[in-house]
């Protein structure tokens, strides 16, 4: 069965750090261009960023730069999205996205896309 599954949610202060995983099943992650987005309580579901078959070219939302790193291991089927100086805002559900193929990670462009597979979510909490 095709899967993209997130891990890596949970519970963290303002300034704290996590570190997100999405983990492929049943197809080869190198073959995608990955994305991550976010739902906060009573929002619309936003890009968070982009990330390149390769993993040499990335994208973030303004929100998030300089904050968020997004980074891939192809050996290990798995992309991660590391997160550092979070704030209460940050707080909502974590979803990847994987669309097959060379797609452009700059601006918000991925926000448009058509993917092929999307994970559950992980839940991100930020609060004290």
């Amino acid at each position: 069965q095709l899967q993209l599954v997130e891990s890596g949610g949970g519970l963290v202060e303002p300034g704290g750090s996590l570190r997100l995983s999405c983990a492929a099943s049943g197809f080869t992650l190198a073959d995608y261009t990955i994305a991550w987005f976010r739902r906060a309580p009573g929002k619309e579901r936003e890009g968070v960023s982009c990330i390149s078959r390769t993993g040499r070219v990335t994208a973030y939302a303004d929100s998030v730069k300089g904050r968020f790193t997004s980074s891939r291991d192809n050996a290990k089927n798995t992309v991660y999205l590391q997160m550092n100086s979070l704030k209460p805002e940050d707080t909502g559900v974590y979803y990847c996205a994987a669309v097959r193929g060379y797609y452009l990670c700059a601006g918000d462009t991925f926000n448009g896309y058509e993917y092929n597979y999307w994970g559950q979510g992980t839940q991100v909490t930020v609060s004290s």
